[in-house]
């Protein structure tokens, strides 16, 4: 398994715990003891987090206009944390091309969610990345053709 992938998933399982507990405390202190992972790893996973928390109300606005009839909050906690990663990755790494991005929170969302959570987050991160207009370049390298929202 790469250390991307590994820290996604990590970042999935912090991200997940900041749901049920809605701040850090000694879960995230004791969250890192057992793992044999490496810095990079770490580091990587550390950032995601970081940047969805930071702009977790920007993202969430984001998802909602996308997921149709759904709202975030009634949403799988691990789906919309997958959908959270993914759209963070898709507008703030930009090192980090789209098609990346978008089949690793497939590959998640069939690991950690249920039988739909992968069409769910497929069709979710599509509509993003075809729709907004800063992933213009994203669009372009994936050969993605732009659609009307």
């Amino acid at each position: 398994m790469g250390s991307r992938h590994q820290a996604r998933e990590r970042a999935l399982q912090i991200l997940f715990q900041y749901d049920i507990h809605g701040k850090p405390g000694l879960w995230l202190d004791e969250f890192w003891n057992p793992l044999k992972d490496n810095e990079e790893t770490k580091a990587f996973a550390e950032r995601l987090v970081a940047g969805v928390l930071e702009h977790k109300k920007d993202l969430d606005a984001l998802i909602g206009r996308y997921a149709t009839n759904w709202k975030i909050s009634r949403m799988q906690i691990v789906d919309r944390n997958i959908l959270r990663i993914g759209a963070y990755e898709l507008l703030w790494l930009d090192d980090m091309p789209a098609k990346v991005t978008v089949n690793e929170a497939i590959e998640m969302a069939k690991d950690f969610g249920d039988n739909e959570a992968a069409k769910f987050v497929n069709g979710i991160l599509d509509r993003v990345l075809v729709s907004e207009p800063r992933l213009e370049r994203k669009r372009v390298e994936a050969g993605v053709v732009k659609r009307e929202a």
